[in-house]
């Protein structure tokens, strides 16, 4: 294994070089890989050699291209059932973003560089940050599957995001991903009171329900009658249904959950039940023929009308930021305080961690000024 200069005289007289890994992989197969630089020559060199040694190393003449692994990651999800939403946004992000830009490129040409510049050229044609941060988790999960099946060395997605937990990008990404705000992505009390007093027919027990339990919009779309105990004001998460209205459980265990509701959506929903369209579904919140409602009813006929004036609010996500909120917030302050674990599991996070990343900032921080005078008094005596 070594790197060398090569120099030769092309046809028409003009004298070229360049330089050269020449190697031989796990298999005992030679190769040699042709660069203009020594430096990349160099750094092309250390990590074939790590990957013989480790026996992942796939040569660049046997490598398939980010298309082709794709197509084969999208092989994968179907065989493996997940849902026909998760499957029709992996083959989206394949098909629309992935592709169009580096669908010819070989996995063995694939670096954290190369990601990073995918990165750039994304956010140039105008993706959003939030898009391309599932396209860049989508091609790391595809090039996770090229390695299980021995079809890259190495995940450069991963690498690039661990480059960055050592350095100052990291930190600057955390920064621009930027907190909640209340009134911008948490609707203020005075918002809430508006759209309760806005809200109108068949939408009104819906948001009302959203307001005070929290639940996602495929959770509220999915909700049973028999998971609704009107007696003890509770209701039991047990189904969802996805954005192609078929029902199906939540993602997580943690999503399984009771959540408790207090009279307002206790009284709003014995209103509700005898007016409700009947479905074989059992659903509480059906569109008018009895078939689980669309998001974009509810969000189109249902939350945005029940906003006076010009919406701020275009997502059902708004009204559970709130009710986390108002699960953090200090009775005081017109919240029920409560600790973060219980407020984890009312949101059905599966993680405290998820919590604390979504809605720390919100929790109260007691004033500590006289804890902290009493300590030093006591240091110091």
């Amino acid at each position: 294994m070594s790197v060398r200069k090569r120099k030769w005289v092309t046809r028409s007289g003009v004298e070229r070089e360049a330089w050269i890994v020449d190697y031989g992989d796990q298999q005992g197969e030679r190769h040699i890989e042709t660069f203009d630089k020594k430096k990349d020559a160099d750094a092309r060199h250390a990590e074939v050699k790590v990957d013989v040694r480790a026996g992942v190393h796939v040569a660049p003449s046997k490598s398939i291209t980010v298309r082709e692994a794709g197509a084969s990651w999208i092989k994968a999800a179907e065989s493996a059932g997940l849902e026909r939403a998760t499957v029709k946004q992996y083959r989206e992000h394949v098909d629309q973003h992935i592709v169009p830009f580096i669908g010819a490129v070989k996995l063995s040409e694939i670096s954290a560089q190369t990601v990073r510049k995918f990165e750039d050229a994304l956010r140039e044609e105008r993706r959003s940050p939030a898009m391309v941060r599932k396209i860049i988790g989508s091609l790391g999960s595809l090039l996770a599957d090229a390695q299980e099946q021995g079809l890259a060395a190495r995940n450069a997605v991963r690498d690039l995001r661990r480059n960055r937990r050592r350095g100052k990008d990291h930190r600057a990404e955390k920064r621009q991903k930027g907190k909640l705000k209340v009134g911008v992505d948490i609707p203020t009390p005075e918002e809430i009171k508006a759209i309760i007093a806005h809200a109108k027919g068949r939408w009104r027990p819906l948001l009302i329900t959203a307001i005070f339990t929290g639940l996602r919009a495929s959770e509220l779309r999915g909700l049973r009658w028999k998971d609704v105990d009107l007696k003890g004001n509770e209701l039991h998460v047990r189904q969802r249904a996805d954005r192609f209205n078929e029902i199906g459980k939540p993602k997580s265990a943690a999503g399984e959950r009771v959540v408790p509701f207090g009279k307002v959506v206790a009284n709003t929903l014995k209103e509700w039940k005898p007016a409700c369209p009947k479905s074989e579904g059992d659903l509480v919140f059906p569109n008018g023929v009895g078939k689980v409602e669309s998001l974009a009813n509810i969000i189109n006929r249902g939350l945005i009308p029940a906003q006076p004036g010009k919406a701020k609010y275009t997502g059902l996500h708004a009204l559970r930021h709130f009710y986390a909120s108002w699960c953090i917030n200090r009775p005081a302050d017109g919240g029920l305080g409560l600790p973060p674990k219980l407020v984890q599991e009312r949101l059905g996070h599966s993680s405290i961690t998820m919590t604390y990343d979504r809605y720390g900032h919100l929790f109260p921080r007691g004033d500590d000024s006289k804890e902290l005078d009493a300590a030093e008094k006591a240091l110091l005596a």
